[in-house]
């Protein structure tokens, strides 16, 4: 319960703060003040190939990551324009963006679209490593999106699943 409750007062906060940023008015400084330190920064180069929309690609525009995982069920893509303003602000955990995850993709790809990921888990004989997000899909429903990487790194499959089926009475798979 008490875990519940911090995911609740986590989200909250989130939402506080989005709400005290307006794309094309606030500034780098506001989000950080809000936000704090990124994850990562991503610079225009790093995001062009990225499939989602709000993604900039002007030379001079940055992606702010800020992510919520392993405890929350959100990472969040802010945008900086050249002119130094937030253009995007992105929850990019979410099906929409899922399914833009496709066979043969490049594990960096897959991290600059969905932010870190909560675990990743290498399995030495298959040489397949796992990368899990934590989200909420709607209404309520907590789940966790599963990718699975080839020895080369690049996306072999991908799936959700329910996250008590994941991790039935909190323990690991």
């Amino acid at each position: 319960m008490g875990l519940l409750s911090l995911f609740l007062g986590l989200a909250g906060c989130d939402q506080q703060r989005i709400i005290e940023l307006e794309e094309g008015v606030s500034s780098e400084a506001d989000v950080r003040a809000r936000f704090g330190e990124p994850e990562k920064i991503w610079d225009a180069s790093d995001m062009a190939s990225i499939p989602l929309p709000g993604v900039a690609a002007a030379t001079g525009a940055r992606t702010l990551e800020y992510n919520r995982q392993p405890a929350g069920q959100v990472n969040y893509m802010i945008t900086i324009g050249p002119d130094g303003k937030m253009s995007a602000l992105r929850q990019v955990l979410t099906p929409q963006n899922f399914v833009k995850v496709l066979p043969g993709m490049p594990m960096e790809q897959v991290r600059k679209m969905l932010g870190k990921p909560m675990k990743v888990t290498p399995y030495a004989l298959t040489r397949e490593p796992h990368s899990d997000w934590r989200y909420l899909s709607p209404p309520q429903t907590q789940k966790i999106f599963t990718v699975v990487f080839d020895a080369d790194l690049r996306v072999a499959s991908s799936y959700s699943s329910d996250e008590e089926s994941f991790s039935p009475s909190g323990g690991n798979r």
